[in-house]
């Protein structure tokens, strides 16, 4: 979703910086390139250099240290960024900035950047209700600046209350509505995802499983919902949180997913089953406890229904979307399975390769069509389904000319 934004991060004193750190990590992960800008009292809490690993970038602190002679730094900076946000930002910058104050690097970039301005409080919860703190806020808030509300807790002073800075977590999603397209190409569709593995009981007490984790079908949901679908996420045992805007059914066995995905398939605009379904499960299952016995033990398997078969079969105009994670020939099993069930795309990958498959937060994988072979590369899983989904909108407004 944040592909490619340019967002500067100003720092400002406070012991919330160590947060500010954590923020640029996850925006930075999220695709963003971010840059970093920090106050000399920002730098008695941390370095530049936490920052400049996290970011990739050069850090910004003095407004004479030109590191490019081409340019003027902080009005390069200002003009740059997409979007502005001041994290921790203390009682002494709100101040300077509701009074026209630029007496360094980072007053004097805010002063001069035709972006938005996001600022994020972290102080004492004494000197957040402070009058001339409401006052400056009020000020800023008339000026057009954003406010990003502190939350109430324990404080680095010993208080309970008002005043920590918002978690990195909570910004980068707010970040991510801010960048959602103004154009919601799925807006009226409706869009069903599964997503993580399946569970096939043997026992009460034991199951035949797979290793994926949900995070790219959770990712695929993530991304339809901000492209305007209403979104269904049929997901099996993991522990992710659901996205915003999207509709959760949990199940477990490849059969309640089977169900699940027929209640919704005939009313669905696109399917898209991200879900590792067990290919097998156990032909008989114990009401109780297997007993060890001695020697060998085995356990008769048989097929489960093949969802994404049985989807190609009844498919009208549903745009049908697979994934194939494969450990050898992955284009060769893409192709064939996008023939042979009847689907629109297949989205393929080795697991086997580093830093992609299951459990990982990054992907690399290719987009296999009728007319289409298209490979991308390592990025998170986030970003990667953002930018499949636009590409298969897109080459389906380009066949429908």
């Amino acid at each position: 979703m944040l592909t490619s934004k340019k967002i500067l991060i100003c720092v400002t004193g406070g012991i919330a910086v160590y947060k500010a750190v954590a923020l640029v990590s996850k925006l930075t992960q999220a695709g963003a390139n971010v840059k970093v800008m920090m106050t000399k009292s920002a730098m008695e809490f941390v370095q530049p250099l936490s920052f400049q690993a996290m970011s990739r970038n050069d850090v910004y602190f003095d407004t004479f240290d030109e590191k490019d002679s081409s340019v003027i730094a902080h009005i390069d900076l200002a003009d740059w960024a997409d979007l502005v946000i001041v994290a921790p930002a203390t009682a002494n910058v709100i101040g300077k900035l509701a009074n026209g104050i630029a007496d360094d690097m980072v007053t004097t970039t805010l002063l001069a950047t035709t972006a938005d301005v996001w600022i994020a409080p972290a102080m004492n919860v004494h000197m957040y209700d402070n009058a001339a703190v409401i006052r400056n806020i009020a000020q800023l808030s008339k000026d057009g600046f954003h406010f990003i509300e502190p939350s109430e807790g324990f404080l680095a002073c010993g208080y309970v209350g008002k005043g920590r800075l918002e978690e990195p977590e909570k910004i980068v999603q707010l970040v991510e509505g801010y960048f959602v397209p103004k154009e919601l190409p799925l807006k009226g569709k409706k869009v069903v995802v599964t997503a993580g593995p399946t569970r096939e009981r043997i026992d009460p007490v034991r199951f035949l499983t797979n290793f994926s984790s949900g995070k790219m079908g959770y990712a695929m949901a993530e991304a339809a919902a901000s492209l305007g679908a209403e979104t269904i996420l049929i997901s099996g045992p993991v522990s992710l949180s659901p996205p915003p805007n999207v509709t959760l059914v949990s199940v477990e066995s490849a059969k309640e997913m089977l169900d699940a995905v027929l209640l919704h398939f005939d009313t669905a605009t696109m399917v898209v089953k991200t879900a590792a379904v067990a290919d097998y499960k156990p032909k008989e299952v114990h009401l109780q406890k297997m007993k060890k016995q001695p020697g060998e033990s085995v356990i008769v398997l048989e097929r489960t229904t093949d969802i994404l078969l049985e989807l190609g079969k009844r498919k009208k105009d549903q745009l049908l979307i697979g994934f194939a994670a494969e450990t050898n020939d992955v284009i060769h099993y893409a192709k064939s399975k996008l023939d042979k069930k009847n689907a629109d795309y297949i989205i393929a990958n080795d697991v086997t390769e580093e830093g992609s498959g299951f459990g990982t937060d990054t992907n690399a994988v290719t987009l296999v069509g009728k007319n289409i072979e298209q490979y991308f590369g390592h990025q998170t899983k986030k970003v990667l389904a953002l930018q499949l989904l636009q590409t298969i909108i897109q080459l389906e407004k380009d066949d429908a000319k």
